[in-house]
């Protein structure tokens, strides 16, 4: 059911734990299943993400693409953590069930959302970057309602 990739982020997470006055910090959720995931970033003065944590309560999936959106993203440019996809994310773990694809977006909002709030705290605006949503829902949950 589950890739390698996934399994091994799952046991043995990468940046597990939080960043002390980070930069910034987003928490997206989804009500539906009760996953709620939370990423620390700390950027640097060249905008650089220099590190990365994650707390998430959830499934195996969603510590899994937790644990692999923050390997992701360090190191990298503001810009180039905007381009990381809920795809990009799935395919760095070698593919999700489809019943666990919202982990995936789950991990790209979350990112997002802690950009979005280094944006605030910094009063800059991030190319392409929207107010994130708290709570994530697939597309199909969506027009259920």
């Amino acid at each position: 059911m589950y890739t390698e990739k996934v399994m091994d982020h799952f046991q043995h997470p990468r940046n597990m734990g939080e960043i002390e006055n980070a930069s910034g910090v987003g928490t997206v959720g989804n009500a539906k299943c009760g996953d709620i995931m939370r990423i620390y970033l700390d950027i640097d003065d060249d905008q650089i993400i220099r590190d990365v944590k994650f707390k998430t309560f959830g499934c195996g999936a969603a510590v899994a693409t937790s644990s692999m959106a923050t390997e992701l993203v360090k190191g990298k440019s503001i810009q180039e953590a905007m381009a990381i996809t809920n795809k990009a994310v799935m395919e760095a773990l070698d593919g999700l069930p489809p019943v666990k694809v919202h982990c995936s977006l789950l991990a790209e909002e979350a990112i997002h959302a802690a950009l979005w709030d280094y944006a605030e705290k910094h009063q800059i605006k991030i190319e392409g970057l929207e107010k994130p949503k708290s709570d994530i829902h697939e597309e199909e949950e969506e027009e259920e309602y």
